[in-house]
């Protein structure tokens, strides 16, 4: 049963200040390379969008794209802004995260509760971390030890769940060579942990002979699912699913990440064609999710927000999981975030457990620095 929402008591608070305040993600290791891009590095320092009222409630969040000039917000009514029972006027959309944790603060509700309590508060999460570390340096290349070493860090860290990015191929190696270090590597994460749920990630870095050639070599590992394979075409997609039905059937076909059509990917779930969307939490935004979510359930589709980059990342999605449902598992972000206070969230044993603290539960800590 969806919570019931005072929205009348938005009414009465203004936005008073609209300021910034600098928090940051740090990685425990450099992350490296995926199918075409370099190293990932350590983490990075990220300005986020601090909301206070003229009653002195303060949320703050990510900007989703360029917020212009914030003085055109000073004055107006919260519930001008937001409608907590639908999302964030257009005109406020690059306040999207920061308006949602206000909402929540002033209605004393946690994100995932206005966004419908539909789902498990309490979801797996999977390293998403496990790059192409084998590869680097570059000068004396540290080989398939690296990966290990990765995978076990990520478990003593209590992930449970591994996603392994492919793709060596496509520009680090000759094309033999790298799909024969993908299938290694996917089959020595099966014989290293074999409950694991694999997921396996080629950032578009695949044809489709590559994946068939993949698919038929692992066929036996029990892949969860593969994501981004390559870019999204109709024949491909088909071949995709045929092949995956007759080697591994309960593999699922994720996609939607990079530069998605959404229109399109949403077309192809319902044609039974991608099985998990994966929109980006802040290039997409919550109120977008709560818009297709419609469309999403009518195409018997799941949901897993894509969350890499920021260890918070992997917090709001899985608030949108929790609060919209169909989200299978969400991406783990290995690391933390200085100036914030994340101690509500509970991870344990590969599930990540949300707190019934108001708004995302996330208050800034002194560490942040605000203008």
């Amino acid at each position: 049963m969806e919570p019931k929402i005072d929205a009348a008591a938005l009414e009465r608070h203004r936005i008073a200040e609209v300021g910034t305040a600098t928090i940051a993600s740090v990685y425990p290791r450099t992350v490296g390379r995926n199918s075409f891009r370099g190293s990932h590095g350590n983490g990075g320092r990220h300005e986020v969008i601090v909301l206070t009222t003229d009653r002195g409630h303060v949320g703050w969040g990510p900007p989703l794209g360029p917020v212009g000039d914030a003085r055109r917000f000073v004055g107006r009514p919260v519930a001008e802004l937001i409608d907590p029972g639908l999302g964030v006027a257009e005109e406020a959309l690059p306040l999207d995260c920061a308006l949602h944790d206000l909402a929540g603060v002033i209605l004393d509700l946690p994100v995932h509760r206005m966004l419908g309590a539909r789902g498990s508060t309490a979801l797996p999460v999977y390293s998403g971390a496990i790059y192409l570390d084998d590869l680097d340096p570059a000068e004396a290349p540290a080989g398939i030890s690296a990966v290990e070493r990765n995978l076990a860090l990520d478990a003593a860290a209590g992930y449970r769940d591994f996603k392994l990015k492919l793709g060596r191929g496509y520009r680090w190696m000759s094309r033999a060579e790298g799909l024969a270090r993908d299938i290694e590597v996917t089959r020595l994460t099966r014989e290293r942990y074999p409950d694991a749920r694999i997921l396996v990630d080629a950032n578009d870095g695949y044809s489709i002979h590559d994946a068939a050639e993949y698919i038929a070599a692992t066929a036996d590992v029990g892949l969860y699912w593969m994501e981004e394979t390559f870019a999204e075409r109709l024949e491909d997609l088909l071949e995709l699913r045929r092949l995956i039905d007759e080697h591994s059937p309960s593999t699922l076909i994720a996609d939607g990440e990079y530069r998605p059509n959404v229109p399109v990917v949403t077309k192809f779930a319902a044609q039974g064609l991608i099985d998990v969307l994966l929109m980006d939490v802040l290039d997409y935004g919550l109120t977008a999710w709560r818009r297709i979510m419609p469309t999403v359930i009518e195409a018997g589709a799941a949901i897993s927000p894509h969350a890499w980059g920021w260890p918070l990342k992997t917090l709001y999605a899985a608030q949108i999981g929790a609060g919209l449902g169909s989200a299978s598992i969400v991406e783990g972000v290995p690391g933390t975030t200085t100036g914030i206070d994340a101690s509500a969230y509970r991870f344990e044993d590969g599930i990540l457990t949300l707190p019934e603290r108001p708004g995302f539960g996330l208050p800034l800590t002194s560490d942040a620095i605000r203008r």
